[in-house]
């Protein structure tokens, strides 16, 4: 099945070496699968695991590739074996978009953890472009009353700090603190209050404090004051990493109360020195995921729009792309970035 806008090509913004300005590149999609969507870009989100992409940070990207993988736009095409979407229904795509339906991972319902998923920017080309295809499975339907100029960010930095509530059932009198106040955190803390925890937020800097408690934030520590940290030792039970720096471990490990979590999300760019004295005699734990699976981004949706919880954003146009990822390597993105593909 398909709508009248066929293209034969699609075009987008591609990176053609580390750090280069991207440039407008065209491309054949080849035939629509028969379990694939087509979806006619309106929003992208730029991400930091964009630029990281960009910039070959992780050794793993293939130039010349189309970034992107924050998408939020309309179905205008239909394989013939799609089920339970329509022409013109509104979706979003994230860092996937395909598994293989089949192994136990998949069958379980985290399809994310499949040995074959496919993302969307790696060794493919992705929504920086007018048009993105993906499985069915990965093309999830926004509920009403989610501004979709707003939402983008909700597919790859909503889905990975909301996922782990689910997965490790944290509970309304949890005492959850989040590290890191940015494009994660910032969502992060609205999640957490509004799921019904005390929340504290660890910055570097306390100059975020009234920032923070803004958000979501009951109380605000700052991560280098050594009195403060000991101060609150022994009270978390989950302590959700969303930053990318190294920090003191050992420190944060030592917030939490026994069986306490400290759970990555954020990519930090060194090893993680523990030792396992640090978590046997209060049974603490060490972990990490990626983005959750279509079913528990559907549930977060559905969550963001009864609490009305939306990314902040700041709007550029599609053709200033390069511009755009200028601003967010400044730093100065808050707290996310989002291309409309219309301009």
């Amino acid at each position: 099945m398909s709508s009248s806008a066929e293209l034969a090509t699609f075009t987008g913004w591609a990176a053609t070496a580390p750090k280069a300005p991207l440039e407008r590149l065209s491309y054949d999609p080849g035939p629509l699968g028969a379990e694939e969507v087509e979806v006619a870009v309106e929003y992208c989100g730029i991400c930091h695991s964009d630029q990281s992409m960009i910039d070959n940070e992780w050794g793993n990207a293939r130039y010349p590739f189309i970034p992107g993988h924050e998408v939020v736009g309309r179905i205008v095409r239909l394989g013939e074996q799609v089920r339970g979407l329509e022409l013109g229904q509104r979706v979003g795509i994230g860092w996937y978009k395909g598994s293989c339906m089949h192994c136990g991972s998949c069958m379980e319902g985290s399809h994310q953890l499949c040995r074959s998923v496919k993302p969307t920017i790696v060794g493919s080309h992705g929504g920086f472009a007018d048009r993105l295809r993906a499985h069915w499975a990965w093309a999830v339907p926004l509920p009403a009353g989610l501004d979709p100029a707003l939402v983008g960010p909700l597919f790859c930095a909503g889905s990975t700090v909301f996922s782990p509530l689910l997965e490790f059932d944290i509970k309304p009198t949890d005492r959850v603190g989040v590290v890191g106040i940015g494009g994660l955190g910032h969502l992060a803390l609205r999640f957490l209050n509004a799921w019904g925890c005390e929340v504290t937020a660890f910055t570097s800097s306390l100059n975020k404090q009234d920032e923070a408690k803004r958000l979501g934030a009951h109380k605000v520590v700052a991560s280098t004051d050594s009195a403060a940290m000991k101060a609150i030792a022994g009270s978390l039970d989950f302590l959700l990493v969303t930053a990318s720096a190294d920090l003191d471990w050992i420190a944060l490990l030592g917030t939490l109360r026994g069986k306490g979590r400290l759970h990555f999300v954020g990519i930090v760019p060194s090893a993680i020195p523990v030792h396992v004295f640090n978590l046997i005699p209060q049974q603490k734990s060490l972990s990490g995921s990626p983005v959750g699976s279509p079913s528990s981004m559907a549930s977060m949706l559905e969550f963001c729009a009864r609490h009305q919880i939306l990314p902040q954003v700041e709007h550029f146009p599609m053709s200033q792309v390069n511009a755009a990822i200028d601003h967010l390597r400044s730093g100065k993105a808050r707290y996310r970035v989002v291309l409309d593909a219309s301009r």
